[in-house]
């Protein structure tokens, strides 16, 4: 049996693409002419400038000219612009005729050297009488004291029970003091503000106890001073202002305590103002219907009373004097040196001579001396 398969039929053998590869002619034959080699050295070298080619000429820019204006102007060339300053035509500055400047003078007389010993010393706060505790001072302004720290508060609170005592012991100097220290280190308590302007009020210092009591107010947002900084007002002498405050929307919400006493104030200050009959008119419904128990009835007996001394009526006035003395027990007023009932002290001779007991005594050492007469 013959095999008819050619060679390079079978599995492992080239094939025909074997035979057809040996066929083919070498690349120089088969290209021919059609494409000789290229020679990489033989390209023309471009510059950079041509790249555009002759698309685009190279342009002059000196021979562009701008457009005209719209207004018609004709086109300023740019060599026709101003011409840089030279620098060097300037005349040299002489800095050496300058005198040199003291470096404490380089602000001038705008901000002076700060000499450290002429700011204000912090004043020493008072002595406190040791008999004195943070727990003598009312509660509701110790509670104002919590956001102090425990040491500051309870300095404060004797220094307040202190600004107390005094007043009752009309001390106002020592007030005051006690007052300030306080302020000094609670300066944002609103009670502490308060109690000083009440020290300012009792010493007539009007402008001042006004301007504490505004801060107070400011700083509480309670309206219970509008009654004193109405009467200090007045001590400014503007009476005017005082019956503003009186007619505020906040004066008619007050307390019955505080509105009783703004009565009074605005009824001084019609009596500041001439207005003397209806000073009276204003306090007449209220004393007349008042509770003698009240707390605010000797005040308001006393100011009834010199409103109708004011106006002419002494009889009257006379009798609500003696009224006021009558609840006056704790000397709230000087209604008894009003109706002249303060009784002088009384002296008792007792029979002895200080003087001359002194001189007899004098007189029996002079005895006992060694060598003296017996």
């Amino acid at each position: 049996m013959t095999d008819d398969r050619r060679p390079g039929d079978g599995e492992g053998t080239p094939g025909r693409e074997s035979s057809r590869r040996d066929q083919r002619p070498p690349r120089d034959a088969r290209d021919g002419d059609r494409r000789p080699p290229r020679d990489r050295d033989d390209r023309p070298q471009r510059r950079q400038e041509d790249r555009s080619g002759d698309r685009r000429p190279p342009q002059d820019r000196d021979a562009r000219r701008p457009a005209p204006d719209r207004d018609g102007r004709p086109p300023r060339d740019r060599d026709d612009r101003r011409p840089a300053r030279d620098r060097d035509t300037r005349p040299p500055r002489d800095r050496g005729t300058r005198p040199p400047r003291d470096r404490d003078d380089r602000y001038g007389d705008r901000r002076p050297p700060r000499d450290r010993d002429s700011r204000p010393r912090r004043e020493p706060d008072p002595e406190i009488p040791e008999d004195i505790e943070p727990g003598m001072l009312a509660k509701e302004i110790r509670s104002e004291l919590l956001t102090l720290s425990k040491d500051n508060a309870e300095g404060v609170a004797r220094h307040l029970v202190a600004v107390g005592r005094y007043l009752d012991e009309e001390d106002f100097d020592e007030a005051l003091a006690h007052a300030q220290a306080a302020s000094r280190r609670a300066g944002r308590v609103a009670g502490v503000r308060e109690i000083l302007g009440v020290v300012h009020y009792r010493r007539a210092e009007w402008a001042k106890a006004l301007a504490e009591f505004r801060t107070a107010r400011r700083l509480s947002g309670t309206h219970h001073l509008l009654p004193l900084m109405a009467d200090a007002e007045r001590g400014l002498g503007r009476p005017e202002r005082a019956l503003e405050l009186a007619s505020t929307p906040e004066a008619r919400r007050l307390a019955p305590a505080e509105q009783i006493e703004m009565a009074i104030v605005v009824s001084g200050a019609r009596g500041d103002m001439g207005q003397t009959a209806a000073a009276v008119q204003h306090l007449r419904d209220l004393a007349l219907a008042g509770n003698p128990q009240a707390p605010w009835a000797v005040r308001l007996r006393y100011a009834y009373a010199a409103a109708l001394e004011a106006d002419g009526q002494a009889e009257e006035a006379k009798e609500w004097y003696v009224r006021a003395a009558a609840l006056d027990a704790d000397g709230e007023t000087d209604v008894r040196e009003v109706l002249g009932l303060e009784e002088e002290p009384e002296l008792v001779d007792l029979g002895w001579d200080e003087e001359e007991a002194d001189g007899n005594d004098g007189a029996a050492r002079e005895d006992d001396r060694p060598g003296s007469p017996t």
